[in-house]
């Protein structure tokens, strides 16, 4: 299984976008800048972390590069925007949670 704070912790293989920031200011980030976007409910498991904001919540999606970009927030650091690789199954799981 895989967990995001321990990726965090022991992988380089991740780009932060934005940190210590604002949830609305993250969430317009991923809407500007990501490929594509789907936003999803709140509490949605994306790679094995439950997503937290004020929903609905965009989740930044470039499948040439295999990438997601989320905002991911910590308590007492705030939200942070982090882009991360993962599989193109996860990608196209991401796509079925998707809000119509």
């Amino acid at each position: 299984m895989f967990c995001l704070d321990t990726y965090l912790r022991e992988s380089e293989d991740y780009e932060i976008h934005m940190s210590r920031a604002g949830f609305k200011e993250c969430a317009k980030f991923i809407e500007k800048n990501a490929k594509e976007f789907v936003r999803v409910k709140a509490g949605e498991k994306i790679v094995g972390a439950r997503i937290i904001g004020i929903p609905p919540i965009p989740i930044g999606l470039d499948e040439v590069e295999c990438t997601i970009m989320i905002p991911y927030t910590k308590p007492c650091y705030g939200t942070a925007v982090v882009e991360i690789p993962v599989e193109t199954e996860e990608i196209q799981r991401i796509k079925t949670l998707a809000i119509k």
